[in-house]
């Protein structure tokens, strides 16, 4: 056949044969795009601070901020010297290091916690009736001058019978004063501990539920994270993946995955001198997590370390080190969250994430704009990697690893165009690359 000539093009099968098909796959369809939406395409923050509910104050963000600028300036005062802890390139030692001391000047914590849980414990029921309410009112003002984190919220007690009725009450205060004191702020977090069965995850959605209708709240308003920290909530006895079973039972309402190192690595039996988030035990639970969440729309996060940086410069270098690596392993297995628990670990958590964006920012920004400009390269990629790449470099934006202009010089692509590669179509995901 001669260039230029129409290819003849023949079919054997009946078109009634593709609409059975489709009809017959029509469930499957629908299901497909209830259970495994992709993610919901909004910031997904760094880090979450716990605080104990008797301990937060009007001004816990700005003192840990401060506190932790103050260990950046007593243990490394320079972009070399705290370069020279971590181990961090030449060339990247001052741009981590003025990203970090940035971000603690204007936004030290990005998601806070107030605990009512094993950070609180148990307290008379009248102080911790009014410790909420507090928290309600301090959260409500804290929106309003413009102080507040990114997200915030509280942890409760669990659903097991012993705490569950002190739970649901504080649950019910916080709730009802923010509602009070002008209603639901934006970013607004929950967080069930303990969770060990499915239907402990139902019992928190009815409660939202009747919470909802009791306010006239459109359906579906409020959701909650999931703490993984007992060895049940990875395998039921019939030998099924609990955690998978939990955020179906979540009814669309689970935003989160947290893996509780310190209570999970005891369920096991590990030792507390070997109770780490890089422990094999740890690893198992999190990989469990993370192919169980993966396409729900429901996030993972990464459990903290108690080894506090305070005391003498080494060892407060130490921890340091080890804060930074927990998290620079963390992020190279996409769980792009974890837990602080002390303000000194604010400088470390900062500069592993500024890091990890910015050594492999030119190289993803190059492959995406090749991908979007049809161009070839070494690298055959698809739209599975094009996704991959624009979540990266949107998730650099979304911390302050990355600057817009820098991203669109090197790309070639608005936020606008990086988003639509981040969330594709899933038939999209599919089709290999043109």
């Amino acid at each position: 056949m001669g260039q230029g000539q129409q290819e003849r093009v023949a079919t054997s099968l009946a078109g009634t044969v593709s609409e059975e098909i489709s009809a017959s796959l029509a469930p499957v369809d629908a299901e497909l795009e209830r259970r495994y939406p992709g993610d919901p395409g909004t910031r997904q923050p760094v880090h979450t601070v716990y605080v104990p509910g008797d301990a937060f104050t009007a001004d816990t963000i700005r003192s840990w901020g401060d506190q932790a600028l103050v260990a950046l300036d007593e243990h490394a005062p320079d972009a070399a010297s705290f370069a020279a802890v971590l181990g961090l390139p030449d060339d990247l030692a001052e741009a981590v290091h003025d990203r970090v001391r940035a971000k603690l000047e204007r936004e030290p914590i990005e998601d806070l916690r107030v605990d009512f849980e094993d950070g609180y414990g148990p307290r008379p029921d009248a102080e911790e009736d009014e410790t909420a309410a507090r928290a309600a009112r301090l959260i409500t003002e804290a929106c309003e001058k413009g102080t507040a984190a990114p997200y915030m919220g509280i942890r409760m007690k669990c659903m097991e019978a012993a705490v569950r009725d002190r739970g649901i009450r504080t649950l019910d205060i916080f709730l009802t004063g923010l509602m009070k004191a002008g209603g639901l702020p934006d970013g607004l977090v929950l967080t069930l501990p303990k969770v060990t069965y499915p239907e402990q995850v139902t019992a928190m959605v009815r409660l939202l539920e009747a919470f909802e209708k009791a306010h006239a709240l459109e359906p579906g308003r409020l959701g909650f994270e999931i703490q993984i920290e007992t060895s049940q909530s990875i395998l039921a006895t019939d030998g099924t993946a609990t955690v998978a079973r939990m955020i179906q039972a979540a009814e669309g309402r689970a935003t989160g995955l947290h893996y509780g190192t310190f209570d999970y690595s005891a369920c096991l039996g590990v030792s507390a001198a070997y109770q780490a988030s890089d422990h094999p035990a740890a690893d198992h639970a999190k990989a469990i997590m993370q192919v169980a969440a993966a396409g729900t729309g429901v996030r993972l996060s990464d459990g903290s370390t108690n080894v506090l940086p305070v005391g003498p410069t080494e060892q407060v270098h130490d921890a340091w080190r080890l804060h930074y690596g927990l998290t620079r392993r963390a992020l190279a297995r996409a769980y792009y969250q974890g837990w602080d628990m002390h303000p000194g670990h604010l400088p470390t958590r900062y500069a592993a994430v500024y890091a990890f964006y910015r050594e492999g920012f030119e190289q993803a920004a190059a492959r995406l704009a090749r991908y979007a400009g049809r161009i070839g390269g070494d690298v055959m990629d698809e739209p599975a990697t094009a996704k991959a790449l624009s979540g990266y470099l949107l998730r650099g934006l979304d911390c302050g690893a990355l600057d817009i202009a820098e991203v669109a010089r090197l790309t070639g692509l608005t936020r606008t165009e990086l988003e639509g590669f981040a969330a594709p179509r899933r038939g999209d995901l599919t089709a290999s690359a043109k």
